[in-house]
């Protein structure tokens, strides 16, 4: 079968181009540039837990090194001169990942040199894209230009995407919707390792809102939230900032400081009408912009990949399953389209200022709370959202158990014991298979497998995983969480709870991963064992 094409080799074509390959799909990845990116330090990423953890799974842990990125050690909020909310990062309360996006895209570049299913040819840039029932033809421009010939296409080329244009999916939104001027620079500041979010700065020119967020060698990246007006910030402009900035942080005294980078960065909301036409599918900046109060919309890219990366193995490794591919553009377009929204409903609230809200008591505590939600990646304006309205979350079987996750979200990382009976955390075994199957069963941890392998439930539950519709993986852990003993997890391959059942049922198992995998039986028909 023909490969899929990805155009763009940016952070979220990589990372779709790696995740395929992990499902053994191969992919000829379209690089209108020349295959690496120009060091630009003010220009950054943050990587929350479920987009830290993607990457560190397809790179085998190239941003383990201190020298790829920094974990905060904490998080702090002024106001004027007061102090306000600080939150201490620890195992339980981990910190975000910080790191130049040029780094980010060589981790992800390095991963693929190893990769004999990722195909990459620099230099070209898409002028025509042409649809047939069993496949999709793109053609190049350029030293390389020519016709290639794909299974399945994904632009992800960005906010300006020639893949969107030619297949004429119209991109709404609003425009300029925050401006800020950033700086990358090496200095020391009173708090090393904390970032910080200092909202109304007593001085002349800082503005409304200043952060400060810690970087690899000493270096830090400061933001200040410009004016409504589109007023041109000049290098001398930029300067000032920064020494007024430094000067208030440090007590009057600005500290010595070497000027690494500067930029402009602005802010737009939009929306793609459509991710998914025919075989052509969009992901990352090319379906959506996103960014105001502190989120990350490259983190909603890498999510477009992982979660669009297991659909296409399927359909790739299966034959066409619409309802799967569908499914698409209804989690992720729905996912991004809440972000939006909560984002339109505290603009207003954040950056409107004065009236009666000032006299609110607790208002300034809660704006605050409300951007350290965004810049932290949880609440309503970063945390990760669920599926529970998704058509592949099959309603509730007879033998359904409640767990501490509910169908349709996020699974919990515990530790589990793996077939071959090693040790490890379930996140790990993320992207591996189509599906995974979860034992909750105490006091198996310190057995041997031999002797739980075959014990008690496992027998009828491995042969209920092998006659599913698509290979899965079989774990088996102590415990999780409101889980009683003898629960079944059936899970997606991008970590999201299907369905738990009060032990072997494989009648309704096999149902749950029908309906995950855009099959036609209805898990309300399905009978128990």
């Amino acid at each position: 079968m023909d490969p899929v094409i990805i155009v763009g080799a940016g952070p979220v074509g990589l990372t779709l181009a790696l995740a395929l390959a992990r499902y053994g799909v191969p992919t000829v990845l379209l690089d209108e540039g020349p295959g690496k990116d120009e060091p630009r330090h003010a220009r950054t990423v943050v990587l929350h837990g479920d987009t830290a953890e993607l990457v560190d799974r397809l790179t085998g842990g190239a941003l383990a090194g201190p020298d790829t990125g920094t974990r905060w050690t904490g998080w702090r909020t002024l106001r004027r001169k007061q102090s306000g909310q600080r939150t201490a990062f620890d195992a339980d309360t981990p910190s975000p990942l910080h790191l130049a996006q040029h780094v980010l895209t060589a981790a992800l570049r390095s991963g693929i040199e190893g990769q004999s299913l990722v195909k990459v040819a620099v230099d070209s840039r898409v002028d025509a894209i042409e649809q047939e029932k069993d496949g999709v033809s793109v053609r190049t421009r350029g030293a390389k230009g020519t016709w290639w010939r794909g299974s399945y296409l994904v632009g992800c080329d960005g906010p300006r995407s020639t893949v969107r244009k030619l297949l004429d999916v119209r991109f709404p939104g609003r425009t300029a919707v925050e401006r800020h001027a950033v700086a990358a620079l090496r200095t020391e500041l009173p708090h090393p390792g904390e970032a910080l979010l200092h909202r109304m700065p007593p001085w002349r020119l800082a503005g409304d809102e200043v952060t400060g967020r810690p970087l690899p060698d000493g270096m830090w990246r400061l933001d200040w939230l410009l004016p409504p007006q589109n007023e041109l910030v000049t290098p001398d402009a930029l300067v000032a900032l920064v020494h007024e900035t430094l000067t208030g942080w440090n007590g009057g005294s600005a500290p010595a400081y070497e000027l690494v980078d500067t930029g402009v960065h602005t802010v737009h909301h939009r929306l793609a009408r459509r991710w998914r036409v025919g075989r052509a599918f969009l992901a990352g900046d090319a379906a959506h912009l996103l960014g105001a109060l502190g989120t990350q919309g490259l983190g909603e890219g890498l999510r477009d990949a992982e979660n669009l990366a297991w659909k296409l193995s399927h359909a790739w490794h299966h034959g066409p399953a619409e309802a799967l591919l569908d499914s698409y553009q209804t989690e992720r377009r729905a996912a991004v389209a809440a972000r939006l929204r909560a984002a339109d409903q505290a603009l207003p609230l954040l950056r409107g200022g004065g009236g009666l809200r000032s006299y609110v008591p607790g208002s300034a505590r809660g704006r605050d709370a409300l951007l350290t939600d965004g810049h932290l990646g949880r609440g309503m304006l970063g945390a990760l959202g669920a599926h529970a309205r998704s058509p592949l979350t099959p309603a509730p079987f007879p033998s359904a158990v409640p767990v501490g996750t509910a169908p349709g979200e996020p699974v919990a990382d515990v530790r589990v014991t793996a077939e071959d009976g090693t040790f490890v955390h379930l996140r790990e075994r993320l992207g591996r298979e189509q599906l995974i199957v979860l034992l909750i069963a105490p006091g198996t941890g310190v057995w041997e497998r031999r002797h739980w392998a075959s014990a008690g439930l496992m027998p009828r539950l491995a042969a209920a995983v092998s006659a599913l519709p698509c290979r899965a993986e079989l774990l088996v852990a102590e415990s999780y969480r409101d889980a009683p003993a003898h629960s079944v997890l059936l899970i997606r391959p991008d970590g999201f709870l299907v369905a738990a059942f009060d032990g072997v049922q494989a009648a309704e198992l096999r149902a749950a991963a029908d309906t995950v995998l855009g099959g036609a039986h209805a898990s309300s028909d399905a009978s128990t064992d």
